[in-house]
């Protein structure tokens, strides 16, 4: 990967975890209280929807830091290592742990009985999304092991 690319990567990433903190500390409390004053039927979920958000938010925010070490051990030279696979696993349970949070969520609504259509079908989209990327992440770790065998029986051949 060309050093730029990788910069501009970090570059983006920085600006997304400020706009992801922004969004945790701004936005979503905002939306929250607003959402409970025009619907006080669902008013006692506002407190758990923040925690919720904000916590969906922190697993984005973890998976984003990952990538970045990952970008530094590719600049370095070294994502042919095993210490790659660490960020890999982290990332995984973050999607793993995002698709079990949107679930969780959703029940709770259901059995708050705020339950609509549109609800349904992003809840359904959140754990379907969540899960494809795990299993790509899975594919991928897959192929980081295999390039890392690769590399290894290489630097024996040399």
């Amino acid at each position: 990967m060309q050093p730029r690319v990788t910069v501009i990567l970090q570059v983006l990433i920085v600006v997304l975890l400020g706009l992801l903190v922004a969004s945790q500390v701004l936005v979503i409390p905002e939306v929250a209280r607003i959402t409970a004053i025009r619907n006080p039927d669902v008013a006692q979920l506002e407190i758990p929807g923040i925690i919720g958000a904000v916590v969906f938010l922190g697993l984005v925010e973890v998976t984003l830091v990952c990538i970045w070490f990952l970008l530094s051990l590719v600049q370095a030279g070294r994502i042919f290592r095993v210490e790659a696979f660490r960020y890999v696993d982290v990332i995984l349970a973050a999607l793993i742990s995002a698709g079990v949070l949107i679930l969780a969520a959703y029940i709770v609504i259901v059995a708050s009985r705020a339950v609509s259509l549109s609800l349904t079908l992003l809840a359904v989209l959140g754990v379907v999304v969540s899960a494809a990327l795990a299993l790509l992440v899975v594919v991928l770790r897959g192929l980081l092991r295999k390039a890392l065998e690769l590399e290894q029986d290489l630097s024996e051949v040399v």
